[in-house]
């Protein structure tokens, strides 16, 4: 199913962009877990629209309303429901793209898909108000997985033309200090802005503590779980793994990582090009992954565009929009791989 992730963690997301509501369904959490609320609420706060000129003006309070799955503030085994209602929808800014669709939006395919039933208020379920359920889901995983000593982080790495360091890829500094963006960073979105357009960037990831062996070989490798859930949301154009797509002007001998064994008796290895994955199954090294993120296609600027009609024309798009989405999209990648990561866990029956 395609709003359907996971084996043993199984995540259903629901709901559209202007819906009454959004909403996940995580079935396999262990019983017996009890969610910290208030460190939930800050994870989604990150993700929130309307957090300043960088951001869609549209507000959401984005406070989940769990329906099942807690019984006194603690998971009893049965499928864990949360809801979001969506209360600052407008969707008469919408009713253009009815007839034109916006260029590179859903909008075109989903129209031929779905006919006239398809929902195009604020990108229906093509939006990326989706990933606030997203997130509910994400960060429950990412405080089961800190009990075990898992920590995941991720960090904007570009933004436009302005680019942070990356992580150390042998020992990376979870939380970042670029979890957000720096000030040359906003003014390159303000300037994208004020010219009508939107800018796009790169977020990188890293896990540690994750043990040797996690994973599947073939379809079922760490990479293959991660890039399926990370390509889930809006406008990710692109996943690579330790040094990605350089290995490809490497040599062999630069780009393999050479083992030895640590002062605690563990193997280890030197440099970590692979990424902290070899074969689809975790090396125990810090797992680091990077997207690329596309500029927002919801610009001001007026672009050409056809009618389902047949007609040629030009589009003046209207509503709120993200002149950005990288800043929001952070903890999104945190997100998904937690649930990638904890699901590979349950399945391999490697929960204590």
């Amino acid at each position: 199913m395609s709003n359907t992730f996971g084996t043993a963690l199984r995540l259903s997301i629901f709901g559209q962009s202007h819906a009454p509501a959004i909403g996940m369904t995580l079935e396999g959490l262990p019983a017996g877990f009890r969610p910290d609320g208030k460190a939930l609420q800050e994870f989604l706060n990150r993700r929130a629209p309307g957090q300043g000129a960088h951001t869609t003006s549209r507000k959401e309070a984005d406070v989940p309303e769990f329906l099942s799955g807690l019984v006194n503030g603690t998971t009893c085994g049965a499928p864990l429901c949360a809801v979001i209602r969506n209360t600052n929808v407008r969707s008469q800014d919408y009713v253009n793209l009815q007839e034109i669709p916006r260029p590179s939006h859903a909008d075109y395919p989903a129209r031929i898909k779905y006919g006239d039933a398809h929902d195009s208020r604020g990108g229906g379920k093509f939006s990326g108000r989706l990933t606030a359920p997203l997130c509910v889901a994400g960060g429950l995983c990412l405080q089961l997985l800190e009990q075990k000593n898992i920590r995941i982080g991720a960090q904007i790495l570009r933004i436009g033309s302005v680019e942070n360091p990356r992580f150390d890829p042998l020992a990376p500094e979870i939380p970042s200090a670029f979890a957000t963006p720096t000030e040359a960073m906003l003014e390159e979105i303000a300037a994208a802005k004020a010219e009508l357009d939107s800018v796009g960037g790169m977020i990188e990831c890293a896990v540690t503590g994750l043990p040797v062996g996690l994973g599947e070989p073939m379809f079922d490798g760490l990479e293959n779980r991660l890039a399926q859930i990370l390509f889930a949301i809006p406008g990710v154009k692109g996943v690579d793994f330790g040094s990605g797509f350089d290995c490809a002007a490497m040599r062999g001998s630069q780009h393999n990582d050479p083992y030895y064994v640590n002062q605690d008796g563990a193997v280890q290895t030197r440099s970590n090009h692979a990424g902290g994955i070899l074969g689809g199954l975790s090396t125990s090294m810090p797992l680091i992954l990077r997207v690329a993120i596309k500029p927002t296609p919801s610009i001001g600027k007026a672009q050409e565009s056809v009618s389902f009609s047949g007609k040629g024309g030009m589009l003046e798009i209207k509503g709120r929009h993200d002149p950005c989405i990288v800043p929001r999209a952070v903890p999104c990648v945190e997100a998904a791989a937690a649930i990638a990561i904890l699901d590979a866990i349950l399945e391999a029956k490697q929960w204590i």
